[in-house]
């Protein structure tokens, strides 16, 4: 009974003690145990806590696959192979005066045409050609007098010039053209005209002279004779025209 009555005041005085040291420290954990008494008394009461959502993922998008409409290849012309074309030889038929015979298959006989012969020429002559015509005989209308000047040397193309009794002409020896009705004229060449006998001595046509009838007499310095005459063109037609003839072509 005893032993109790001493572990009991053993016990009171440890405690006594350790109350004495906890007041005296500051911070203590009495002073802990009082602020946090107080702090629930403040603090407002919390509902329970509520668990939390959790947050919703959306789900990826997956975009449509986009269909292409599929390319239609534009339809390529055949091209057209020519087909080589065979070609059979020709064979050329001979006749004979015997016995018809075939030649031979193989081979192209060329058919010649038969030559002409011709008249041999003798050598230092030349091709027959048609003659000229034949000389005519004139007789010369008006005086003998010269009345024109000299148409020696006179142009082969295109107009030279002579004067008759103080007038001016033209003398032509190719391509003379003159206006007759409505329309142009072209006299032939000269050398169709063929030489004139006047008297003893023969003349030649040598120009076309532009001259008019009255005009177209007598004879020139160099002994040239001018004649009134009808000429024919390359038309067809028939034109009086004057022309000079003289003793060399």
């Amino acid at each position: 009974m005893a032993t109790r009555t001493s572990f009991t005041i053993f016990t009171v005085g440890l405690l006594a003690a350790a109350v004495l040291i906890a007041s005296a420290m500051p911070g203590t954990g009495l002073s802990r145990a009082a602020a946090a008494a107080e702090e629930e008394k403040t603090a407002p009461t919390q509902s329970p806590a509520q668990p939390r959502a959790a947050p919703q993922r959306s789900a990826p998008r997956v975009a449509a696959p986009q269909r292409t409409a599929p390319r239609v290849a534009a339809p390529q012309r055949a091209q057209r192979v020519a087909t080589p074309r065979q070609t059979t030889p020709r064979v050329a038929t001979q006749h004979r005066n015997g016995p018809s015979a075939r030649p031979a298959a193989s081979a192209r006989v060329a058919r010649h045409p038969k030559a002409v012969p011709q008249a041999a020429t003798p050598a230092g002559t030349h091709a027959s050609v048609a003659p000229p015509p034949a000389a005519r005989v004139v007789t010369p209308q008006g005086s003998r007098a010269v009345t024109a000047s000299s148409l020696r040397g006179a142009p082969a193309r295109g107009a030279g010039r002579t004067v008759i009794r103080g007038q001016n002409y033209s003398a032509w020896r190719n391509g003379y053209r003159v206006r007759h009705g409505n329309s142009w004229e072209t006299f032939v060449a000269l050398s169709t005209l063929g030489a004139i006998v006047v008297g003893s001595g023969e003349y030649y046509p040598y120009a076309y002279i532009s001259a008019p009838q009255d005009y177209c007499q007598g004879l020139t310095e160099d002994g040239c004779e001018l004649n009134w005459q009808q000429v024919r063109t390359m038309e067809g037609d028939i034109v009086d025209q004057c022309v000079a003839y003289c003793p060399w072509q």
